[in-house]
């Protein structure tokens, strides 16, 4: 069984780590120590965007936050997005090397384009559950991809 699930988005391969969770925001979450979890961009989300550029965070170290709260927003080449918590928890630190220069979530973001360490124990998507969502939402955000290209 290989460590990674790829998702064809047209001719681009988007890999998709086993070894990590994900959340329906097109995050992954990589468990650190019990109930920490360190999180970044899919490279499903950072295909999206495209070259990323700016990130601001508008809520602080030690935040707890809601599923699908906003706390932040990012610049890429393709527009400005606002950033949500992937699960209920708490934020514990961002990474202050993407805040100075986010090139890193362009060409590394399993790695050291990771966005921000949090705690969580809600339930989250395995690498299989999360082809399924991108598979049953591709066909709507081929139509947006269309609709920005027009």
């Amino acid at each position: 069984m290989s460590d990674r699930l790829h998702f064809m988005m047209g001719t681009f391969r988007a890999e998709i780590p086993r070894d990590r969770h994900y959340s329906s925001r097109h995050l992954w979450l990589q468990a650190v120590e019990d109930g920490l979890h360190r999180v970044g961009f899919t490279s499903y989300s950072v295909r999206l965007l495209q070259d990323v550029y700016f990130l601001e965070w508008t809520v602080d170290e030690g935040s707890g936050v809601r599923e699908r709260q906003e706390i932040g927003e990012i610049e890429s080449s393709k527009a400005v997005s606002a950033l949500y918590a992937p699960a209920d928890g708490r934020i514990v630190r961002f990474n202050e090397a993407v805040l100075q220069d986010p090139s890193a979530i362009n060409v590394d973001p399993y790695g050291s384009g990771w966005l921000l360490e949090m705690q969580t124990t809600a339930p989250l998507l395995t690498a299989e559950e999360y082809i399924r969502v991108l598979e049953d939402g591709w066909e709507n955000t081929q139509k947006t991809i269309k609709g920005q290209l027009h």
